[in-house]
């Protein structure tokens, strides 16, 4: 397991040793805890995968996304890579590029936080921001559409197209979908997936579809997002949800879906940190907020896991910042917390 980048101060490592952690995305841990649900005790198992790197699930996509141009020789010494990035993909690209040495270019949004920011401009990164809403409420159409345009003004740049390049998946199917299996000791009854591009919720249960069919897969969204074909409406929540539909997700690959509200996963994300000072970010609240309305009407699933997708270190300034909730009208409650009665590691 490589320590992240909170642990490695990876921004300020030379060149030499940037380039030994390319290689080193994966191998997470998982951490137990004791949840109280309706008067019931479950252990919850967090695929905490804020220790990759740069401290998200996303080191893993953006090592998969470039290995994959590479490998079709479609990149060269020097090449300038572009992707639209809500933030913590943004920041694993940039670490990639600059230990292979390319160009990278993220086209981010208001709603990217000021960490990520600062993380990729400190690995070189080059931002350019859209201010414009899309249709839906949200920016990433205008995200695309902005990646468009500059393709078509420079020839030379190479879009990863996280959003439906096969890497994306692929990199869920082959690694963080084992992972999961085999932490678990093989008896995994349900595994929550926040989904975002879909990449991590088709490659997980793919792998579980062929190794486990039992296991229950559910995919977790923000209220607001479309990818399931709810309709559209602001949220707050970044690494989650969608303004389009995905390309990867089919019927097939899931069992069932569940939406959060931005006050729900907030509320998860302060309460877990409360409780037991773990700390991560807005996708992972609401996984864990999905998991314990899923335990209330299933308590016979012991074998639980909740994909956490990246670290609360990413949202400081937003999350677990009194003043942005206030700022934001949010005002949280025991009552977002649902059915959950207590929280607490179980080693």
């Amino acid at each position: 397991m490589v320590a992240s980048i909170y642990q490695s101060g990876l921004t300020n490592l030379p060149m030499g040793e940037l380039q030994k952690l390319v290689h080193q995305v994966g191998q997470t841990p998982m951490q137990a805890l004791h949840l109280s649900v309706a008067g019931k005790t479950h252990t919850v198992h967090l695929k905490l995968e804020g220790y990759n790197p740069t401290g998200s699930m996303k080191d893993r996509t953006g090592y998969s996304l470039i290995q994959h141009l590479e490998d079709r020789g479609l990149l060269s010494e020097g090449s300038t890579i572009i992707e639209s990035t809500s933030g913590n993909l943004g920041v694993a690209l940039a670490f990639q590029c600059k230990a292979r040495g390319y160009r990278f270019i993220a086209v981010i949004d208001p709603k990217t936080t000021e960490e990520n920011i600062a993380k990729m401009e400190a690995l070189d990164a080059s931002i350019e921001m859209v201010y414009e809403p899309d249709t839906s409420g949200g920016f990433l159409l205008s995200r695309l559409a902005r990646v468009q345009e500059l393709c078509s003004q420079h020839q030379n740049y190479t879009w990863t197209d996280q959003y439906s390049s096969s890497a994306n998946p692929h990199i869920h199917y082959s690694c963080t979908g084992p992972e999961v299996y085999q932490q678990m000791d093989e008896q995994v009854d349900a595994v929550f997936v926040p989904v975002s591009t879909g990449g991590t919720l088709s490659g997980i249960g793919r792998f579980f579809r062929e190794v486990s069919p039992a296991t229950r897969i559910i995919g977790v969204d923000a209220h607001g997002s479309v990818i399931f074909g709810t309709p559209p409406a602001p949220r707050k929540l970044t690494g989650i949800g969608s303004s389009r539909r995905s390309h990867f997700i089919s019927a097939d690959l899931y069992d069932s879906h569940m939406l959060v509200h931005d006050e729900e996963a907030f509320a998860f994300c302060r309460e877990l940190y409360r409780a037991t000072d773990i700390h991560v970010g807005g996708s992972s609240g609401a996984s864990l907020a999905a998991c314990v309305r899923y335990l209330a009407s299933h308590p016979e699933d012991t074998r639980v896991a909740c994909v956490c997708a990246d670290s609360g270190r990413n949202y400081a300034s937003s999350i677990y910042n009194d003043a942005w909730l206030q700022q934001h009208n949010i005002t949280l409650t025991a009552e977002h917390l649902g059915p959950l009665e207590s929280i607490a590691k179980a080693n």
